[in-house]
């Protein structure tokens, strides 16, 4: 199977069904009790790190757009994700920011390139993506390409190889990628260190639980 046809089943189980529970089950109960990252975690890194002039690339149902703090009440939003329920879902949810959105696979250039951006947000997005962390890192280089200089990549991942992982986070990661929602059986904190480093002039890598939170930040700021 070629990684665009692995990518498009990594996003297929996004139906509107899915979404509808999505924040029960991956924000309420399973960063808390099954990855062992509180959602509450990434809605810092996105305050954090968040700009006017972002870019949310594997959108998911919206929330974290939803629960962060932009510096401004109309920043320049652009959605990015290649399920059109996601896309749809989070638009809607985050309405109030008049978002632009493109449904594309991130494993490809974006053809038309887009503006830059001060911020590029990927949460949740590479443990998704098929090959290994040195393959999925085409996608920073991708978001290096529309990033002003001083811009920062930030999100997270989940991976198998470099941090705790629980009884039962193994069991359904297992379950993940057998089914194609996952694809992070070669993910390692090792591998995931040394694509930041060849990228970013400045990154940083926390880990809880078995997220991996990371940014990183284009020369110039």
């Amino acid at each position: 199977m070629s990684h665009t046809n692995e990518a498009e089943a990594g996003q297929a189980i996004y139906s509107k069904l899915v979404l509808s529970i999505y924040d029960w089950w991956v924000l309420a109960v399973s960063n808390k009790y099954i990855w062992q990252c509180p959602t509450e975690r990434m809605v810092a890194l996105y305050n954090a790190h968040i700009t006017a002039n972002h870019l949310d690339i594997g959108v998911g149902t919206g929330y974290y757009l939803d629960h962060c703090r932009f510096p401004t009440d109309q920043p320049r939003l652009v959605l990015i994700d290649l399920n059109e329920n996601s896309l749809e879902t989070t638009a809607r949810r985050v309405a109030r920011y008049r978002p632009e959105t493109r449904r594309q696979n991130v494993l490809e250039p974006f053809k038309p390139e887009p503006a830059r951006f001060d911020s590029v947000g990927l949460n949740y997005l590479l443990h998704c993506l098929p090959g290994d962390i040195a393959a999925k890192a085409v996608v920073f280089d991708h978001a290096k390409s529309v990033l002003n200089q001083g811009g920062v990549l930030f999100g997270a991942t989940l991976l198998q190889t470099g941090v705790e992982r629980s009884g039962m986070a193994k069991r359904l990661m297992k379950v993940y990628n057998r089914k194609q929602i996952f694809s992070n059986r070669a993910d390692s904190l090792a591998a995931l260190q040394e694509s930041l480093a060849g990228r970013f002039a400045k990154f940083e890598l926390e880990v809880i639980g078995c997220a991996a939170l990371f940014w990183g930040q284009v020369d110039g700021r």
